[in-house]
């Protein structure tokens, strides 16, 4: 079992930035990617960014290349995401979820999930 608390989502306007983390717990065995997810009213559910254990894998989904940072801290057990020139097309509730057989990027492959954190970005 792994838990997952998101936190750092706010309103921000658009230019602006804020930094999300994902606080990982639990007794599965350590090594995991954590990937983030945001779902916008009415929409499914989409890839943001994930990143292996080591942090020697990282992919982004190409509306936020340039403009997010995953990053994580192991010895924190957290996972950022460092988000700048944010637009309002970013607005969503973000998610972050363990995937604990691969850097995946399909929701359907994430083992357990946070309870999301809310990211509203005014024009």
């Amino acid at each position: 079992q792994v838990q997952l608390l998101e936190s750092g989502g706010g309103l921000v306007q658009a230019g602006g930035s804020l930094r999300l983390s994902c606080e990982t717990s639990g007794r599965a065995r350590n090594s995991y990617a954590i990937g983030w997810f945001r779902q916008a009213p009415g929409k499914e559910r989409d890839f943001v960014a994930v990143i292996s254990w080591s942090g020697g894998d990282i992919y982004y989904a190409d509306s936020v290349k340039g403009r997010f940072t995953i990053s994580r801290d192991n010895a924190k057990n957290t996972v950022y995401l460092q988000m700048n020139s944010l637009k309002p097309e970013d607005t969503a509730v973000y998610y972050c979820a363990a995937d604990l057989w691969g850097v995946r990027r399909e929701p359907f492959e994430y083992d357990y999930w946070g309870q999301g954190t809310q990211v509203t970005v005014s024009s």
